[in-house]
Parts: structure tokens; sequence; C-alpha cells
């Protein structure tokens, strides 16, 4: 069997035990107070067999353009017009919006009366030099050094009313650009996406005037937190599934992570072991070049998770389920499932044939994809409630306070009285994210990282 396909079960097992009771290890703690009635989490069959990627981290991402124009209005000028609205499209050199110029006309006007009166100023003085000039010639001895003071002084004039005109003209070179940059242009082809007329978004945050996004090739932003984003790396090869369609997938590679910028995710995560890991975690984006856009629409959302050959895996025909979640006693085998009260009972499942690179049976009658199984954890017992909410679960009931359980992590027993190693505290990130421990290498000799699930909505989604 090969190292990869050795990772993707092992991974799918470690997706299995965080769905079955990994739950109460991180939000042991929660609950205080007296004990509520056993409930166990369950999952439908089909999500389960989708599962064959469970060593995958999984980011939610969002198709954006590869270029985004923000234009900056002078605050020192007033818009006259705006000739486009959000939603237009636009092409390089289309007009967006125009400055009213008439105070800069005015301006000008003003500037170019003042260079008149200078240019006076600099013509009379000229006439009084050469004037003085001609006196000084005729002029005795003891009046020459006046005339020359005289003649100085007026020299100093004219140079100091040439730096004031020099200054007028680039004053007045200055307003004639504004006027002939009066109107603005877009740089590119593209959507106009933000229009603030005054200088914030919707949220109040600073924002540029107008933004456009430009039309043509795709990139994918992607957001990860701060537990998970040193296990990327630019270049890390990944798949994109669109989230209504998880058979519609796209390739790429991460180009590029943000670690500069950060957001901040309000909603508490709860550490190994109890105890929560603080009021907020910050998120950081990274974005991905896609091998090919067909088919992907701008503000589509998607799911983002590192290529480790999980596409190569064959998918098979019928219901195949991964051996660890089928109890094969003395007697015939079974699964517990929900019944139609939503109570958990032993299901009998006929077996057919045996994958044995990927430990898994396929279910020839007595399980269908629609079914909801939970993981055979130790002290199941038939009647107790099935819940599809891990949140309804509650740790402090009996089934999650055995006497046999140590606290101090998994018991042996969970796993080995059905034939599945345990898993090492490891396996687990404070965010109850999984990932694989170390030692785990693909076919190329990649060690495989760890990493969570993105907690994106279903509300997000555009497609």
């Amino acid at each position: 069997m090969s190292k990869k396909k050795v990772g993707i079960i092992i991974g799918v097992i470690a997706a299995a035990v965080v769905a079955a009771g990994v739950g109460f290890y991180f939000l042991k703690g929660r609950s205080s107070g007296g004990n509520s009635a056993d409930k166990v989490y369950v999952e439908k069959v089909s999500a389960i067999m989708n599962q064959s990627a469970g060593i995958n981290n999984r980011y939610s991402g969002v198709v954006e353009p590869q270029e985004t124009l923000e234009i900056n209005k002078d605050s020192e000028r007033k818009v006259k017009e705006v000739y486009v609205s959000v939603g237009d499209e636009v092409e390089e050199g289309t007009v967006l919006f125009s400055y009213d110029t008439e105070d800069l006309q005015m301006q000008i006007d003003q500037a170019k009366l003042e260079m008149e009166g200078i240019a006076n100023d600099i013509s009379n003085s000229n006439a009084q030099i050469a004037e003085l000039q001609k006196e000084k010639a005729s002029a005795p001895e003891d009046q020459q050094f006046e005339y020359t003071t005289q003649i100085q002084t007026l020299q100093t004039s004219i140079k100091q009313s040439e730096y004031n005109k020099k200054s007028k003209q680039a004053e007045i070179d200055k307003y004639q650009k504004s006027i002939d940059n009066s109107e603005v242009t877009s740089k590119m082809a593209g959507v106009v996406k933000e229009i603030n007329e005054n200088g914030v978004d919707p949220n109040g945050n600073t924002a540029a005037y107008m933004k456009i996004l430009a039309t043509g090739e795709y990139r994918v932003k992607g957001t990860i937190d701060e537990t998970s984003v040193g296990t990327i790396s630019e270049g890390t090869p990944v798949i994109l599934r669109s989230r209504l369609d998880e058979t519609q997938t796209w390739t790429g590679s991460i180009s590029k992570i943000d670690t500069e910028s950060t957001q901040t995710d309000s909603n508490s995560s709860y550490m190994y072991d109890g105890g929560s890991s603080g009021d907020s975690a910050s998120k950081y984006s990274f974005y991905v070049t896609l091998d090919s856009t067909d088919g992907l629409m701008l503000g589509q959302h998607l799911y983002i998770e590192p290529d480790y050959g999980q596409g190569e895996v064959e998918e098979k025909e019928g219901v195949w389920l991964y051996g660890y979640y089928i109890v094969q006693d003395d007697g015939d085998p079974y699964v517990w499932a929900a019944d139609k009260k939503n109570r958990l009972e032993k299901r009998k499942v006929e077996l057919g044939e045996y994958d044995e690179n990927l430990d898994e049976y396929e279910i020839k009658s007595g399980l269908s994809e629609d079914d909801l199984i939970a993981f055979p954890m130790q002290g199941l017992y038939e009647g107790v409630t099935a819940v599809t909410n891990m949140e309804e679960v509650d740790y402090s009931s009996p089934l999650y306070n055995q006497e046999s359980t140590d606290d101090s992590g998994m018991d042996e027993g969970m796993y080995d009285e059905y034939g599945t190693e345990s898993m090492d505290e490891g396996m687990y990130n404070t965010d109850g994210t999984e990932y694989m421990d170390e030692g785990m290498y693909d076919e190329a000799g990649t060690e495989f990282t760890d990493g969570g699930e993105s907690g994106a909505t279903d509300s997000e989604v555009v497609e």
C-alpha cells in the first residue's frame, strides 16, 4: 500500500474520531452542574463516504479578479460629475468622473493679472536704472556713490520681481494641469465595484472613492487562522471545490500568503482538554493562482484544500463504508444507526467486497447513503438520542464520563476493541481541527501538516 493511501486512510480515521468523540476532549468543561440525557452525534453515510479526502485541511475561498483598481479623489477638489454607476462595465480610457474647474480657471486669471503687474514693475525699474545711469555719468564724484546705491537697489528689486514672475507662472501651469486632468479615466477594463461618495465604505471604514475589479483572469482569495497559517506555503498545490457540488473541482497553487494584514474572528475556539483559547483569533488571507478558470464566476465561494493526491482515489458504485464504522463481533456485522425516532440502534448490514488499500467495505444491504450512523465509541447503547448537531451533545452526561475513561486522552478500548489503532494526543490542534502525526509522508516525501476547516457559512455562497 502506498504512503499516500496510508495517509488518506489514517486521515479519514482522524476525521471520524473528531466527529464521534473528540469533541468531548475539546469542549469538556463547557457544561457545568447536573447531567443531561445522553446524546450521540450521527452523520449521513453519504457525507462519510465523501471523507476520502479526510487528511486535508479545508479553508474557505472566494473568486476575485487578479487586479483591483482603487481610485482616490483629490480632497481639495470638487467632483463635478460622475459618469458611471456601480455594476457598469468600463474599458481602459473610459471617463469615470470629472472635477469642477471653475475655481481653477479663476485662479489662473488672477495669477495672470498679477504677472502683468510684475512685468510692469520690472519694466519701470529698468527704465529708472537707465535714467539713473545717464545722470550718474554727468554727476560730480561726491554723488557717484548715491547713484550706484539707487541702481543696485532697483536691480535687486528686478531680481525679486523676476522670481515672483516665475512663481506665478508655476502656479498657472499647476492650475492648467489640473484643468487638463479634470477627467479621471479607468486604467484597465473591468467592472465598477464601489463608489464611496464620502470616502468611507458601508461599514464606515476609510475607502477609496471608486473601486474597479479587473475582468479577465481570476484568482481565489482564501482565509486561514493563525494556528494553521504555518501549515501552508507558496507553491503548495491545492484543489478547489464548489460549495454546492463538491464533485466540481479546479486546481491551482498558492501564490501569496498575506501575514501583514489580519482579520479578527470573535468566535471562541476551544482548546484540548477543555478551556477557551481566547475571545478572538486572527485570520490571514492567502491567494491561489488557478490552472483554469472555466466555469468559475466572480464572487463564487469555494472550498480550498491542499492537494495530497486525494483526487486520485477512484470512486466506487454503491455504498462503501470504512471498516472502523462496522462492528464485527462473533455475530453478524452491524453499525450504530439512527432509527426513525432518532434513537440509536444496532443495524445489521450485509458486507460485500473489501478494499484492503482503503479499508472500505461494500455494504450490500442494511444501509443507504441517507442513513445516519455514529462512530462505535465505547459505551454506546440502543435507545440513546441521536443528533446531527455536535453542539447538542452534552459531554458531562454519563455516556462520556464512564469510570473506565481516562480524561488525559482517548480510551484505548475505543479503538482496540474494533481493531483500530489508538490516536495520539498530538492528532489535534488547539482549535479542534485534525492534523497528521509526525512521520507521515506522501509518495513525494512531503510531510503532512496540520490545519482546520473553514468556518464559512453556506449563506455566503454565490454560485
